[in-house]
């Protein structure tokens, strides 16, 4: 039997339809080596049906079989037999035993969005991306916070403070807008932006008020009051803050201010997914006001720090709950004990519940129209895993119903799979089946340059191994549309991440993350981002060679006029291609060839055939690929789209032949070329 010609994935070549409604037939497909198996069954539970050839398409022949579903999760692998052996195909390829964990899987009723499928991404850190607008930067003095005031800094240039929450270079909405431009002509087509609601941090993953947007980001029309003199700490006296972030014609300009946005961009047919942080919120919360910001305005009910009367009090878990222990009860739940994080209390609080979900329909509806939610740290949401899943559930159900066409999408580590029944989440922040086996192949390094490792390095089995898992742990939609990024705002850069330097900013200081960077390996994994299975998406400034050590000196401003510009053009070209192609976008993958600091894998459809060759050697290397496996004739050519090695790269055309099904290519040190088949 011919293992290396048996294939099946859940790509809608072999799966149709492949989001199928409950109750519905769907067509299974399988292929093998033309007149090879005696027998192909697919395999349910302990049950095999005998499936029939469909037809026979150049070297392959094509087995499917109509199955009725019912309305619960459908498993199936496929059971292949010659007159000598018999093995099995799964998630992860062949098999010479069953293994249910591997099983291919359907859930019916569940759709994610055909638009995300692919869709090259630009996630944005507002505070560090332009400045458009001046008169709504944060103040020095202006509030105190976690130990500290509040910082206006004047050089855009400027590295950040290793503790630099409080830190605010002037980035906001309007200088998105200003270079909206520059993101349509990289060709991006969905802008994902870390959070942007009120908040006292660069970062805003403290929220402190979900219902808009925050003016230092948007529009101060209302200005007025006083910062904080040197020594006083009291954030009851920061009156010049109050009045910015409190005042309803500032909350509701920049609402407007957004609504503009997000019109222009859907008018340059790019969509836009918000960041929702609902584990938990901040200490300046409205419904905490731990700080007082709100105490004294009548427009505001009291926080639940401040009276035991606040109708928040059940949004937050005090240990000491009597009634004497306000005003000014600090005795809540923290999320991992942080203060400044209080923890959202869902379990004993159905009005928390209600408004957090008002919340998530309210953006995605008019007039706001956002395409989607990104969610922060979603699997510690609620106290209890029964709880949690019943919230993400009620999520799901009120966001598709206002949008049905918005994605839902967790930060997660590990396996998500319980999150991805079609219920809850449509995909996953990549770490586990993009980011990291990724990273360790080309550098070595672990994705917060934490740790380096050389057993990795080049380690293609583990590579092949680590995505097999991962991959199969999610449904084939999920992986369409999961976000595929080489660095964004937890962990370090990518470029970084190549000098294979262990550590981080406050040890190392700013300048190490900088030295001995390699671009020829950052090209490689950036060809890898854009033809690997899902949505590309860059974290700002990658692309114009930014770098970092972990959070916060990953977060260093966009290098306006001192960009690498050669890297722009890499990344402008290589999203083209990508885009340009129906296989890169939600074809099938394969790998092809994986030895020593060599990787070789096909994107394919019916129609098109797409091969990659990485070659992470540090020197030259003569690479043989069974593109034949991926349904390119076994005579042919191949036609070259991309090539970068050492000193840059090229797009010109070239030619390579197909011999007996393969083409063997010579590869410079540290390349990466992609060519698609003209036969």
């Amino acid at each position: 039997m011919n293992k290396q010609a048996l294939f099946c994935d859940g790509s809608r070549w072999y799966v149709s339809p492949q989001e199928p409604d409950c109750n519905q037939i769907v067509t299974l497909r399988f292929r093998t080596a033309k007149e090879d198996a005696v027998r192909v069954c697919l395999v349910v539970g302990e049950d095999r049906y005998n499936i029939s050839k469909e037809s026979v398409e150049g070297e392959f022949d094509y087995y499917s079989i109509d199955w009725k579903l019912g309305e619960e999760p459908f498993s199936y692998c496929f059971e292949i037999s010659d007159k000598e052996q018999v093995c099995y195909f799964n998630r992860c390829g062949v098999s010479d035993v069953r293994s249910v964990l591997y099983d291919f899987r359907i859930v019916p009723g569940f759709s994610t969005p055909e638009w995300a499928r692919g869709a090259v991404m630009y996630q944005i850190y507002t505070d560090r991306f332009y400045n458009g607008d001046s008169s709504n930067d944060v103040e020095t003095n202006e509030y105190f916070y976690i130990g500290d005031y509040s910082k206006r800094v004047a050089d855009w240039n400027k590295y950040p403070d290793t503790m630099g929450v409080r830190e605010f270079y002037g980035g906001d909405l309007k200088g998105v807008m200003d270079k909206l431009d520059y993101l349509q002509e990289l060709g991006v087509e969905v802008l994902y932006f870390n959070p942007l609601f009120v908040s006292p941090s660069n970062h805003k993953y403290d929220i402190q008020d979900y219902d808009y947007i925050d003016p230092h980001f948007g529009v101060i029309v209302e200005d007025g009051g006083e910062v904080l003199v040197d020594g006083d700490k009291d954030n009851a006296n920061a009156t010049k803050y109050q009045k910015r972030v409190a005042s309803l014609k500032n909350l509701e300009a920049s609402n407007e201010l957004f609504i503009k946005l997000v019109e222009e961009l859907h008018k340059r047919g790019m969509k836009v997914i918000l960041d929702g942080v609902f584990n938990h919120c901040g200490s300046f919360n409205k419904w905490m006001d731990r700080e007082r910001i709100y105490e004294n305005q009548e427009e505001y009910a009291p926080g639940a720090y401040i009276s035991a009367e606040s109708p928040y009090r059940s949004y937050f878990d005090f240990r000491d709950n009597g009634d004497e222990k306000w005003p000014y009860n600090g005795s809540y739940d923290g999320w991992w004990s942080h203060d400044t994080l209080p923890k959202l209390n869902y379990e004993g609080s159905k009005d928390l519940e209600e408004y957090i979900l008002k919340v998530g329909k309210k953006w995605v509806s008019p007039p706001y129209n956002v395409d989607g939610w990104r969610l922060d740290v979603a699997a510690d949401l609620g106290h209890s895993s029964e709880y949690n899943h019943e919230f993400w559930k009620k999520f799901r159900k009120v966001v598709k119903e206002a949008n049905p066409n918005a994605l839902i999408l967790a930060e997660h580590y590990g396996d998500p799979s319980s999150w991805l029944q079609g219920d809850e989440w449509d995909s996953v922040m990549n770490y586990d089946a993009f980011m990291e086996p990724l990273t360790w192949f080309l550098t070595g390094m672990e994705k917060h340059s934490d740790e380096r490792n050389e057993d990795l390095l080049g380690n293609a089995e583990y590579f092949k191994s680590s995505m097999n898992h991962y991959m199969s742990r999610m449904l084939t939609p999920s992986l369409e549309v999961a976000m595929n990024e080489l660095s964004n705002h937890d962990h370090s850069r990518f470029l970084t991440r190549t000098n294979h330097v262990v550590g981080r900013v406050a040890e190392k200081g700013p300048e190490a993350a900088e030295e001995y960077v390699n671009l020829a390996v950052m090209r490689e994994a950036v060809v890898m981002q854009m033809t690997w299975i899902g949505a590309p998406t860059i974290y700002y400034g990658d692309e114009a060679g930014v770098c970092g050590f972990t959070d916060p000196d990953n977060r260093r401003t966009y290098p306006w006029g001192n960009e690498n510009q050669e890297l722009i053009d890499f990344h402008r070209d290589m999203i083209r291609i990508h885009k340009n192609s129906q296989a890169l976008r939600n074809g099938s993958i394969q790998l092809l060839c994986e030895e020593n600091n060599i990787l070789a894998y096909g994107r394919f459809t019916e129609d098109e055939q797409i091969v990659v060759i990485i070659n992470n050697h540090s020197d030259f290397a003569e690479v043989t690929v069974p593109v034949w496996r991926i349904g390119v004739p076994m005579r042919g050519k191949m036609q070259r789209l991309m090539y970068s090695y050492v000193k840059g790269y090229t797009v010109s055309r070239d030619e390579y032949l197909v011999r007996s099904g393969e083409m063997v290519v010579n590869m410079g040190a540290q390349s990466a070329l992609v060519v698609e088949n003209i036969s």
